[in-house]
């Protein structure tokens, strides 16, 4: 792989990593609205589904990495 190709892969791999932190930081203040309801209202139809964002913005961020580990092992 050339130079070039190589930072293309790099400046992709920061853009990732910026949308990655950006998510967790949603995911994080999702998170905290959760924990700060009652148990009664967590346990509400907005509460599931608070919770369900959650897991899946938990999830983006897994496949996000992923997708880094492997724009990392390409650009060797």
């Amino acid at each position: 792989m050339n130079n070039s190709r190589r930072k293309q892969l790099e400046d992709i791999r920061e853009k990732l990593e910026k949308l990655r932190d950006g998510l967790e930081t949603v995911m994080d203040d999702e998170q905290n609205a959760f924990d700060n309801l009652t148990e009664g209202l967590q346990a509400t139809m907005r509460g599931q589904a608070m919770e369900e964002a959650i897991e899946n913005m938990s999830s983006a961020i897994d496949a996000i990495d992923e997708a880094i580990g492997y724009i990392e092992e390409a650009s060797i």
